[in-house]
């Protein structure tokens, strides 16, 4: 079996809680110098990648500017910082409600993406915890929607990271949502949603096809009033989109949602009227390392269901 490569430790250190950009260099390709692949695979133009180089960002694994004329090597790392995009910050906390020796558990804001992704990079739950827990090694083992609210698990030491991805991997997380959608005297619950669900490249929105079901959900009504419906959502799978789009084929899709029933458009950055409701309020596992049996409880609230005309306005 053939075996992967090793990856170097990053010569670059992180900034504003953000990694350095890591390119391998893949086998064939034709190409002479390392400039010319860069040139060709990151899509940024000529000019800004002899900039780069001209400043000496592009480095090696040594550390040491690599020179736009060094020859192309197969299988070769460099390193470089990209440019951070202009972010509008979140204005809301992040707040921790769990830390030890092997995991951080935050409770997320609407809004906040949860790992550098696009638009988002500094300005992101990984990157900001790192900063204010000073721990740059800090890493995400799932991950929450932008829009969605609530909390997340993140793990202290690179090494360990992967038990606690295999814990949502293996369905051995409780997760449990909570929304707030219309009230529908004439939808039965509680029920289970099977269907499955596709989500592509480049379109916003997850739709349902036919075909063998690879999203669960347990719906649940627990109050109601003046035409609203607070529900409990159980997944027992993790489609993007999954909560969003069964609710939504239910007839009572989520206030605040762009995308489900009508697409209007990604939420605009600045933008924090209206937010979403769904929180990701209960997280349950026993802790693969430690053996510790964990239950974290959102303190967080929906809005649009403590106070309707304040989340409306």
């Amino acid at each position: 079996m053939r075996r992967k490569p090793r990856i170097p430790p990053s010569p670059l250190p992180q900034r504003d809680g953000v990694d350095p950009v890591r390119v391998r260099l893949p086998q064939g390709g034709g190409w002479a110098t390392v400039r010319e692949h860069l040139v060709e695979r990151l899509a940024a133009g000529a000019g800004v990648i002899d900039g780069m180089f001209g400043e000496g960002l592009i480095v090696g694994v040594d550390g040491r500017p690599v020179a736009p004329d060094a020859a192309y090597v197969p299988g070769m790392f460099v390193w470089f910082h990209r440019e951070l995009p202009a972010e509008e910050r979140v204005p809301f906390t992040l707040d921790v409600v769990y830390r030890d020796e092997h995991v951080v558990v935050a409770d997320k804001p609407h809004f906040l993406a949860t790992t550098p992704r696009g638009g988002h990079v500094a300005e992101t739950a990984l990157a900001r915890l790192r900063r204010e827990l000073d721990l740059p090694a800090l890493g995400a083992a799932h991950r929450l929607d932008r829009l969605t609210a609530g909390l997340v698990l993140f793990t202290v030491r690179p090494e360990e990271r992967g038990a606690y991805q295999s814990l949502f991997r293996d369905k051995l997380v409780r997760k449990e949502y909570e929304a707030v959608a219309p009230y529908d005297t004439g939808l039965a619950l509680p029920r289970t949603v099977r269907s499955r669900i596709v989500k592509e490249r480049g379109v916003l929105a997850a739709r349902e096809v036919p075909g063998e079901s690879n999203a669960v959900t347990r719906v649940e009504l627990t109050d109601h009033h003046e035409g609203l419906g607070r529900y409990r959502l159980l997944p027992s799978t993790g489609q993007t989109h999954q909560l969003r789009v069964h609710m939504n084929a239910l007839g009572v899709p989520l206030l605040g949602d762009p995308l489900y029933p009508v697409v209007t458009g990604p939420v605009p950055a600045g933008d924090f009227r209206r937010p979403l409701q769904l929180l990701a309020r209960v997280l349950e596992f026993t802790d693969p390392v430690t053996g510790r049996a964990h239950r974290f409880v959102s303190g967080r609230v929906l809005r649009a269901w403590s106070a309707y005309d304040d989340w409306a306005q």
